[in-house]
């Protein structure tokens, strides 16, 4: 990558967020009501824990409880190896493109309910091929679904098929060969998710280079569970224009300055990040840093049912670590639209819903 070329989609100025704190318990309306946009966040990991509980009834030789209730104490991680563990043990229940097109829907029907408008859903087609599913049957599944969600729930869905680091270079081979051969409608990013240590990123780049080349847009994770390094590898050998989670970013000062000169987008998860240890406690996020560094961020779930959580939580988070009002609110979940794959007339209904949305809900 070149310092004098910019990368990624969001190309707009730096917008500084409006700051004053407000009592929660007045944004909270605000907040859920507010058009959102969602760029991290995990197809199976975004299972309720209902559809889990019908998924986990209709194959009861896996491990996973039928009892909803049951699923809270399962979602409790003590590091992020068992965060893995268990989110694998949740994509075994994913066995027919049934169960495909069922998790897909629903999980729209939930972004609907929190006034998500527009979603970027990380999809992992690997997990499911190799156990069984016919690869054509999975992409009519997720498409019509897709479909369905638009129609039906006025969300807008989008894929980024994303190879699961764990499973190595047989899975990057295939995500990539369904990606670029297979590649559904719906399809606008390829990705790279799974732990980070003990599987580095430059091994990738032949596949994320063929992704790009056939016009896909590259969003890695790096930078959560590990250092700067990571980040400054997706940037230079899998030309990210996004970055997934990022965490550690705010290590290097180098690599700060970079991604806000570059307009280069972190995925901030707070509470996934918590859960998954990567962060000790709120208060020690640095989401703080990196807004005040310049560099543009979107607010995300990540994997919310499994970390408790949902996007208008996140977002509540983020008001109070950035002590934002209503304004900087919109302002944040108009930086998410910027740095989404939406098409630019897409963006432009987008903003012009959260801007309308706003300024009524000022002069109510």
């Amino acid at each position: 990558m070149t310092s004098d070329q910019p990368r990624g989609p969001y190309t707009q100025p730096y917008t500084r967020l409006h700051h004053r704190r407000k009592p929660m318990t007045a944004l909270r309306p605000f907040i859920a009501g507010l058009p959102k946009a969602e760029l991290h966040v995990h197809h199976v990991g975004s299972a309720s824990p209902r559809i889990v509980a019908e998924l986990a009834a209709r194959h009861p030789d896996s491990k996973v409880p039928t009892d909803p209730e049951a699923l809270v104490d399962y979602f409790v991680f003590t590091d992020f190896a068992h965060f893995i563990d268990v989110y694998l043990s949740v994509v075994d229940l994913i066995r027919t493109p049934e169960d495909v097109r069922l998790l897909t829907f629903e999980v729209a029907r939930d972004m609907a309910r929190q006034n998500i408008r527009y979603a970027e859903l990380t999809v992992t087609p690997f997990s499911s091929t190799r156990r069984g599913i016919d690869e054509k049957a999975f992409m009519d599944a997720i498409e019509d679904a897709r479909r369905a969600a638009e129609a039906e729930l006025g969300v807008v869905l989008r894929w980024i098929f994303d190879i699961p680091g764990e499973a190595g270079l047989q899975a990057a081979e295939e995500t990539c060969r369904l990606a670029v051969d297979l590649r559904p409608d719906g399809l606008v990013g390829f990705g790279l998710g799974g732990p980070e240590i003990g599987v580095p990123r430059p091994q990738f780049k032949p596949y994320f280079d063929r992704a790009i080349a056939a016009g896909l847009h590259s969003v890695p994770h790096a930078g959560e569970t590990t250092g700067p390094q990571t980040i400054w590898d997706a940037l230079n050998e899998l030309r990210a224009e996004r970055i997934g989670h990022g965490t550690s970013a705010v290590q290097d000062e180098r690599l700060l300055a970079h991604l806000a000169e570059h307009r280069i987008p972190l995925e901030v998860c707070p509470t996934s990040n918590i859960a998954t240890r990567a962060v000790a406690t709120l208060d020690e996020h640095p989401l703080r840093t990196m807004v005040e560094a310049g560099v543009p961020v979107s607010i995300n779930s990540d994997d919310p049912p499994m970390f408790g959580t949902d996007l208008n939580t996140e977002y509540e988070v983020a008001a109070r670590l950035l002590e934002l009002d209503e304004r900087g609110l919109a302002d944040l979940a108009k930086q998410a639209v910027e740095a989404s794959f939406l098409d630019p007339a897409g963006k432009t209904r987008l903003r012009t819903e959260i801007d309308a949305y706003t300024a009524a809900w000022i002069t109510r």
